[in-house]
């Protein structure tokens, strides 16, 4: 067998990406390797949002080209939205990578890796047909898989570049979906999470995202149903109602607000107000006592004004979420906002990100602290890095250590009472299953 190592970087759209690769190309005889050096086929797969995920991945394609003078026989390849952004300066820059293949061309991948070639193969097709459907991803730990449910976006935000490098929306059929969550089931995965750029904005013609949630909860072995990262325009009370009414959709919701103000959300072209973000957050906590509440917050964006930040820095103490993804701004190139002023000095940017960083810390750090004392259920996935204990996520997304006087089987739903807390975990022990649960 030949041997394949895929290195990945953005988020998890991209891991869910890999894990599709891998499951394709195992099917054609490749074995997945965590080593580089003995790889026959290295893949790096890229993501385009941010120019500090692109400078990482030059340098990292020149360290692994030395490997190709150590075994002149071995295939460098750039796949993903790097690649599909990047496609003309690419070979310029990284002359010794052998494949360009953006996210619609993975379905090739196998008859690209045995044509011969002088020059680099270049792939960057963009298919509007093209959800990867009787194509099973594998599972990075065999508990917990990703389920690409929806690929590209229509939304176009001002700041994004998704739409350039993947495409248009467009939903895999329910019965597909079905099929490859079973498929995983009987695998022994016992949690999967939905994908989509605007994964609620899902449909199949005769069916809605709520529709989906419900059936794909419904399936029998399955324990525990995730999704990210839906829109705030796109929900509505059908899905609500969905979210709390099924047992094996956990109780946490991602949803990206991006800024508290009303000005900035208008240029970033997100289709909501604060006030329609604050009343959709109120509907899920009304609908989902239990829920665990994240978000995308991004300070620095054109025409930002101190007032402006000063909005999102209060709204992290109005909202509570429990965590938060937090960036400064960067223009991206052919992007709408790329065309615009990037008037927010650099420095300034940085002070506003420090204090939102150092805001949202506080919060997640007392949320998590009230729950001392509490149950929990943790679905349990492996030892802990440190110490004798093991490692786990809550229902509510959260991180979770503990011990146990028993060692719990791989997959296995341990009562976890919380002993303490940091910002980013929870850390306790194994209880009997007798134990009351609560919302951790």
């Amino acid at each position: 067998m030949r041997k394949l190592y895929i290195e990945t970087y953005g988020c998890q759209m991209n891991v869910a990406d890999s894990q599709l690769i891998a499951g394709q190309l195992a099917g054609l005889g490749y074995e997945t390797t965590d080593s580089a050096v003995e790889a026959d086929v290295i893949l790096v797969n890229t993501c385009a949002i941010r120019e500090n995920a692109e400078v990482r991945v030059w340098g990292r394609l020149a360290q692994l080209a030395e490997h190709k003078q150590q075994r002149p026989g071995l295939t460098l390849g750039l796949v993903g939205c790097m690649a599909q952004h990047l496609r003309d300066k690419i070979q310029a820059q990284a002359p010794y990578v052998d494949l360009v293949v953006g996210p619609d061309a993975y379905r090739r991948l196998g008859d690209i890796l045995l044509t011969e070639r002088d020059a680099p193969f270049v792939d960057v097709r963009l298919d509007r047909g093209e959800v990867y459907e009787g194509l099973d991803p594998r599972s990075d730990n065999g508990l917990t898989a990703f389920v690409t449910v929806e690929r590209g976006c229509d939304k176009f935000c001002s700041f994004c570049i998704v739409p350039y490098v993947r495409g248009r929306e467009r939903s895999v059929p329910l019965a597909e979906v079905l099929r490859a969550v079973r498929r995983l089931v009987a695998d022994g995965v016992r949690e999967v999470t939905l994908l989509g750029q605007t994964v609620n904005a899902w449909r199949d013609g005769e069916h809605d995202f709520a529709d989906l949630l419900r059936a794909v909860a419904a399936i029998e072995g399955l324990a525990r149903v995730r999704f990210t990262s839906p829109h705030p325009a796109d929900f509505n009370d059908r899905m609500v109602a969905a979210m709390a009414d099924c047992a094996a959709v956990m109780p946490h919701l991602h949803l990206p607000l991006q800024s508290a103000a009303d000005g900035v959300l208008e240029r970033m072209n997100r289709g909501y107000t604060y006030d329609d973000y604050r009343r959709l957050v109120d509907r899920f906590r009304a609908a989902v006592p239990d829920l665990a509440l994240t978000t995308d917050l991004i300070v620095g964006f054109c025409g930002e004004t101190e007032a402006d930040y000063q909005r999102t820095l209060a709204a992290i103490d109005e909202i509570g979420w429990d965590a938060a993804f937090m960036f400064l701004y960067s223009a991206r190139s052919g992007t709408k906002a790329a065309g615009w002023p990037d008037d927010v000095p650099a420095a300034e940017k940085t002070r506003r990100l420090e204090a939102v960083i150092a805001r949202q810390e506080a919060v997640s750090a007392r949320l998590n602290a009230g729950l001392v004392g509490r149950c929990c259920e943790v679905l349990v996935e492996g030892r802990a890095k440190r110490g004798n204990g093991w490692y786990g996520r809550t229902p509510q997304f959260k991180n979770a250590v503990f011990e146990s006087a028993e060692a719990p089987a791989m997959g296995q739903l341990v009562t976890v009472e919380v002993q303490q807390t940091t910002a980013h975990t929870l850390i306790g022990r194994a209880v009997p299953a007798a134990v009351e649960v609560g919302a951790a």
